[in-house]
């Protein structure tokens, strides 16, 4: 019996380890948030298509594995806000200047009166 548990504690213990030690090692995602205030005389048509850039990164940039563009609330002045996931902080990164960031400013820029970018991870 007290073989059976000793052999019980030592596989309890080698499972937490080999737990903790893939959590430590998995990558991290990364939520990039932007609140926009847009340019005075912008079309709600305009506001749509610079959204649905966004809607469409997953699709242009694998580093992004989602992203939210319906704000319901938006503090401060600004008029929306967008959320785009990323897989890691390296993928945030590398989005910098990539062609789907450069394609996504085609419509979004022109706009733009000002944002506020945050980046949170766990």
């Amino acid at each position: 019996m007290t073989r059976f548990l000793m052999t019980l504690m030592t596989s309890a213990l080698l499972t937490l380890g080999a737990t903790t030690a893939s959590a430590q090692t998995a990558p991290k995602p990364v939520i990039h948030v932007i609140t926009v205030t847009w340019k005075t005389g912008t079309t709600p048509e305009q506001i749509k298509a610079a959204l649905d850039g966004v809607k469409a990164l997953p699709a242009a940039y694998k580093g992004i594995t989602r992203v939210w563009v319906n704000s319901i609330k938006v503090q401060g002045g600004k008029a929306n806000a967008f959320v785009m996931e990323f897989v890691d902080e390296a993928a945030l990164k590398a989005y910098t200047d990539s062609p789907a960031q450069t394609e996504g400013y085609k419509t979004y820029l022109p706009i733009r009166e000002e944002s506020s970018p945050f980046e949170v991870r766990n």
